[in-house]
């Protein structure tokens, strides 16, 4: 008689979340970053449509790392619960907090219930009527949510671009400065893996923002002209002294 093939809790647990996390680190970097007047995301992506970026509802947007096929099921489902309970109570009910409270939990029941886990990791971002009150939410393959403050990097070297990104990120980036760190910190990837940083072309990058200063809805993504002119557009240098 053959003896059924034990393995404990703990350590199937571990082989999940190891085969999660090489799943989301073959992924390229997104960087979702604050800046005075919204939130800014950005991520190295040469389609023009299989986006990784996307809007959820008025005021949040979605943004993802991993397999694509699973977190456009998760984005979808994202957008027909916003949908259903603005249409079930108010508009105003929406919110991002309700919205990563739904995705932790069905991330958590695939992670200890399924035979593999999602290879996914989520940020819910809504932005509000003041920087204070934005609201940022990182949600990992295992249903966990982080409470996040000023950015975040996902996928490819999160933990290192994250380091450089904080040692430089400030409140109160206007948008051209928050964009350009963003594609900085983009670029940087490839210096980890060691080669030289490189700069990524416009036309390589998938951009958006949630601009707290649009009416209703917030997000609107930058293409083409409009975000060539905003990469190049440097800060006015300081006047000389007397």
């Amino acid at each position: 008689m053959n003896m059924p093939f034990y393995v404990s809790p703990e350590q199937l647990m571990k082989d999940r979340a190891d085969f999660a996390r090489k799943g989301i680190g073959r992924g390229r970097s997104v960087v979702v970053i604050a800046y005075d007047q919204g939130i800014a995301f950005a991520t190295h992506n040469p389609s023009r449509s299989l986006h990784k970026i996307s809007e959820i509802y008025d005021r949040i947007a979605f943004a993802a790392v991993g397999k694509y096929n699973e977190f456009e099921n998760l984005r979808v489902a994202g957008v027909r619960y916003a949908d259903l309970r603005g249409y079930s109570y108010d508009r105003a009910d929406v919110n991002a907090r309700g919205l990563a409270n739904a995705y932790a939990q069905t991330l958590g029941t695939v992670f200890t219930t399924e035979s593999k886990p999602l290879e996914v990791e989520l940020v819910v971002a809504e932005v509000g009527p003041s920087p204070a009150q934005d609201q940022i939410y990182r949600l990992s393959y295992d249903g966990s949510v982080a409470d996040e403050t000023g950015f975040v990097v996902m996928g490819g070297q999160a933990e290192q671009l994250g380091r450089d990104l904080g040692e430089v990120w400030h409140p109160g980036l206007t948008l051209p400065e928050a964009l350009r760190l963003a594609v900085a910190t983009l670029g940087g990837a490839d210096a980890h893996d060691g080669d030289a940083a490189q700069g990524i072309p416009a036309n390589q990058l998938e951009v958006a923002v949630l601009d707290r200063t649009r009416p209703r809805r917030a997000f609107r993504r930058l293409t083409g002209a409009v975000l060539a002119g905003l990469l190049e557009e440097m800060p006015e240098e300081a006047p000389d002294g007397p």
